[in-house]
């Protein structure tokens, strides 16, 4: 918890100085809003290790293919770059860019995620050809 309030922290005196910046330039205020997400994601990276972690033990003890939960972990990895992207692109005046790569990221989520769908579709075949 003592890295997550230093992010909150960081974050803050971003938005104090963010505040300050945007009367002088919005440019300086936006790359300050930039570099600030990146030192965030970088930090919030450490929360994620122990649930790679977990997923590995999943992975071992159900006998689960490796490519399956790589799709899923590549899937959420998207998702979450998508939400900051949109909000970086909102928070620069440029909303329709930020929802277009939301929607680009839903696509690619999405044709990633085919091999899943296509054992799902060959686990339902051989349960319905077993009844």
């Amino acid at each position: 918890m003592d890295i997550y309030a230093k992010i909150i922290a960081a974050a803050l005196v971003a938005v104090v100085l963010n505040l300050v910046l945007k009367k002088q330039g919005k440019d300086m205020a936006l790359m300050l809003s930039v570099l600030v997400v990146c030192l965030v994601i970088g930090a919030t990276i450490t929360f994620l290790s122990p649930v790679v972690s977990f997923l590995g033990k999943l992975e071992a003890l159900g006998n689960l293919d490796h490519e399956m939960l790589s799709i899923l972990l590549k899937g959420v990895g998207i998702g979450l770059l998508a939400d900051v992207s949109e909000l970086v692109c909102t928070d620069a005046g440029e909303a329709a860019i930020g929802k277009a790569v939301r929607v680009a990221a839903s696509a690619v989520i999405l044709w990633m995620s085919l091999p899943l769908f296509e054992a799902l579709l060959a686990l339902v075949e051989r349960v319905l050809e077993g009844t």
